[in-house]
């Protein structure tokens, strides 16, 4: 994985979270976790490492953010409300 950048972490409250996993969807499903809590930019996808087992993804995590209405109904199952 590259370096993290000092802008993604130049402040209190943002972070670089690093998960390694067995599979993409036990990754994501934390970045999803992750996401319905705190304002995030997501990874779009996982990556293998050689010679290591498992997965690895790294998302940025803003906890100064709230998530979005939406995020928050999604990841308690029920359907996002419609804006009229």
């Amino acid at each position: 994985m590259r370096q993290i950048n000092d802008a993604h972490v130049a402040r209190p409250g943002l972070a670089v979270v690093e998960v390694a996993a067995a599979d993409d969807e036990t990754a994501l499903a934390v970045q999803e976790l992750l996401a319905a809590r705190w304002g995030i930019a997501p990874a779009d996808r996982t990556t293998r490492e050689p010679d290591e087992p498992g997965v690895r993804l790294r998302c940025f995590l803003d906890l100064r953010q709230e998530p979005e209405p939406e995020a928050e109904h999604q990841a308690e199952g029920e359907p996002a409300p419609v804006a009229v």
